[in-house]
């Protein structure tokens, strides 16, 4: 399949994947109450650490493994059984210690937790690895789209009530546990599994482990946070939590969708030795990409306290405080995945990756512990946005040498300047229309939107800077 096309159904799929929650957060979010959002919210994140575990970084090592043997058979159903056969020998513990959990420890969450466990049974089966080191990504964003959209026809169909809660858990793992199946079923001929040895398939553990680090260091301030509240804080702040995180978690989704495409290119051009146009690229990326951050965390800032209640429910008003500094981690998310993708990954400095996203994890577990047992949800927001500082700080401070750091903290104060300007101007608007309902909030959306592109443009005219030259060479 050609990278354009890759690169489309990747685009697709991750724009699906960023809307669907939202579809479906309304309605759940007054049927079941704060508490019932924040216990299910704690049930399927203690879950996803569980798979995390289970599939072991494979998303990484499993797909580089494959891309470099993929056009040589032998070698890679070798390799593919091989990485397969450690991913069973780890994941079948993990389910084991899944279960345990479950029938042995587990308190008010045991039916949801139970009913979430076919998500760990799908690292059994998971091998969306191989599909994607294989270039086939067309059979992952069909499948995943057309499960998710039955799960989701499920929430209202069944959910009526926090008694119900248990159905949505299975409705949702049922579909991960099938959609892995059908990625099974879309390797036939692709590839064979053929008999290795014991020390043969484990060889690919320790270099899976590194890997793991980040992943495992990622979902300690985007899942562990979750979990860290329910328990500290109760499961009442974490449905506040959960929904304020869950607006600014989609919007990221457009970063990474971003950064998906801009990373082969990167690394081709690195390839051919044109280091000069990468960093080219780059520059117009940081304007894309903070132009688009600071338009969504100052957006945020001005429509939140009546979006929140009219999208949720009056329930969730006190999510209105929680997302307000929450959508300012977008603009560091940001920053570091345009670092990231275009200049660490390309020059295969994965080690930096490492430092800055255990240090993130690190002084987001630290803020934790101190702060959620004395301010609940806002303890795990102030974790969550030091840490997310953290990450391009430990870029900036290994790349200081390499990349033009002061050049890209200018643009990023041109773009604050014109979110702050645009959040006054919303903030005027407020106070001459009616009290706050939908076409209320489209006025705010409108007006904002036009006020902020226009002083980008009148910005971008004025510095000469060719952001739309961007756009061009994504078609590319």
């Amino acid at each position: 399949m050609s990278a354009k096309k890759n690169t489309l159904y990747n685009m697709a799929y991750r724009v699906f994947s960023i809307l669907l929650p939202l579809a479906t957060a309304p309605y759940l979010s007054r049927t079941v109450g704060q508490a019932g959002v924040g216990l299910y919210s704690y049930s399927w994140n203690l879950s996803y650490i569980f798979v995390l575990i289970g599939l072991l970084g494979l998303e990484n090592y499993g797909v580089r493994a494959i891309s470099r043997v993929r056009d040589q058979r032998t070698e890679l159903d070798r390799t593919f059984s091989e990485i397969y056969c450690m991913q069973r020998w780890v994941a079948l513990p993990v389910l084991l210690l899944w279960i345990v959990y479950v029938l042995c420890f587990a308190g008010e969450e045991k039916e949801i937790s139970l009913s979430l466990t076919m998500m760990s049974i799908s690292c059994l089966v998971n091998l969306d690895w191989c599909l994607m080191g294989l270039d086939q990504f067309r059979p992952i964003a069909l499948r995943n789209t057309a499960v998710k959209l039955l799960a989701a026809a499920c929430v209202f169909l069944f959910i009526h009530g926090p008694e119900d809660l248990w159905i949505y858990g299975l409705a949702w793992s049922a579909a991960t546990l099938v959609g892995c199946l059908l990625s099974a079923w879309s390797l036939r001929g692709k590839v064979s599994i053929v008999h290795v040895s014991f020390r043969s398939a484990f060889r690919h553990f320790l270099p899976c482990m590194t890997l793991f680090v980040s992943v495992l260091a990622v979902s300690i301030y985007r899942t562990m946070d979750k979990v860290m509240v329910s328990g500290l804080a109760g499961m009442a702040e974490n449905g506040l939590y959960e929904n304020a995180e869950k607006i600014v978690y989609c919007l990221s989704g457009f970063i990474s969708a971003f950064g998906t495409v801009m990373l082969p290119r990167a690394s081709h051009l690195l390839q051919n030795g044109k280091e000069k146009e990468v960093r080219t690229t780059m520059l117009l990326s940081m304007h894309l990409i903070l132009c688009m951050t600071a338009g969504m965390a100052f957006g945020l800032l001005s429509i939140a306290d009546t979006f929140i209640p009219l999208f949720y429910g009056p329930d969730f008003v006190g999510s209105v405080r929680l997302i307000i500094p929450l959508g300012f981690t977008l603009i560091m998310i940001g920053f570091a995945n345009v670092i990231r993708t275009q200049w660490i990954l390309p020059h295969s400095a994965d080690h930096i990756v490492v430092r800055s996203v255990v240090a993130g994890a690190a002084i987001n577990l630290l803020l934790n512990i101190l702060l959620i047992p004395r301010l609940g949800a806002m303890g795990a927001v102030i974790g969550t946005l030091f840490a997310e500082l953290t990450v391009p700080v430990v870029q900036g401070i290994h790349l200081r040498h390499a990349l033009p750091y002061p050049v890209y903290l200018r643009i990023l104060s041109v773009y604050m300047t014109i979110g702050f300007i645009m959040t006054f101007a919303v903030r005027s608007v407020t106070h001459l229309l009616a009290p706050a309902g939908w076409w209320t909030l489209a006025v705010y959306c409108g007006t904002g939107f036009a006020i902020y592109m226009l002083l980008c443009l009148v910005y971008w005219r004025l510095s000469h800077a060719p952001v739309l030259r961007l756009l061009r060479l994504a078609k590319h």
